[in-house]
């Protein structure tokens, strides 16, 4: 089987640019919610995307407060910094490589900040991402570098290896 490009992937599931996560498709929001005083109105008990991450995507550092599970569908690795609300962090691969340590799926839990890259050689990676509660943009938290640097001092490297030049001009994040 011939793999598709990322740009026949992004048409095929109609995905469109995002502005954490590379370029994104709902496939699914659940139709029974949890009630309005639980967060600031009501959410959905879950969602779920698609996403992939290209070369040219931009993926910010982010968090959210709904639990969530990463699942790999096609193409490269993708590598993923967690910096865990307990202040511990690890870098997981997303991928099909079981025997090199690799898992089809990641669980991130609500809280944790998270950014993904494509290792140097990739090209693109489609995953989907199951969210329960169902995510609304007030639940998303863009990560401050400096201020993470300091609450994850061992993980001064990563943050600043897997965050983009680009935004951190633009809005000192």
């Amino acid at each position: 089987m011939l793999l598709p490009t990322a740009a026949e992937i992004s048409e095929l599931l109609n995905l469109k640019e995002h502005p954490t996560c590379g370029f994104v498709a709902e496939t699914y929001r659940s139709q029974q919610t949890i009630p309005p005083e639980a967060y600031d109105g009501a959410r959905s008990l879950g969602s779920v995307l698609y996403f992939l991450v290209t070369k040219e995507s931009h993926i910010r550092l982010h968090r959210i407060r709904s639990d969530q599970m990463y699942h790999h569908y096609l193409g490269d690795p993708l590598e993923v910094l967690l910096l865990y609300p307990d202040g511990s962090g690890r870098v997981a691969t997303v991928g099909p490589d079981l025997k090199a340590g690799m898992r089809p799926q990641l669980f991130i839990p609500g809280g944790t900040f998270h950014v993904s890259r494509l290792r140097s050689e990739s090209s693109y990676a489609l995953l989907g991402t199951t969210e329960w509660l169902g995510v609304e943009p007030a639940d998303v938290e863009l990560g401050n570098c400096e201020e993470l640097i300091k609450a994850y001092p061992a993980f001064r490297e990563e943050i600043n290896t897997f965050t983009d030049s680009v935004y951190r001009r633009v809005d000192g994040r």
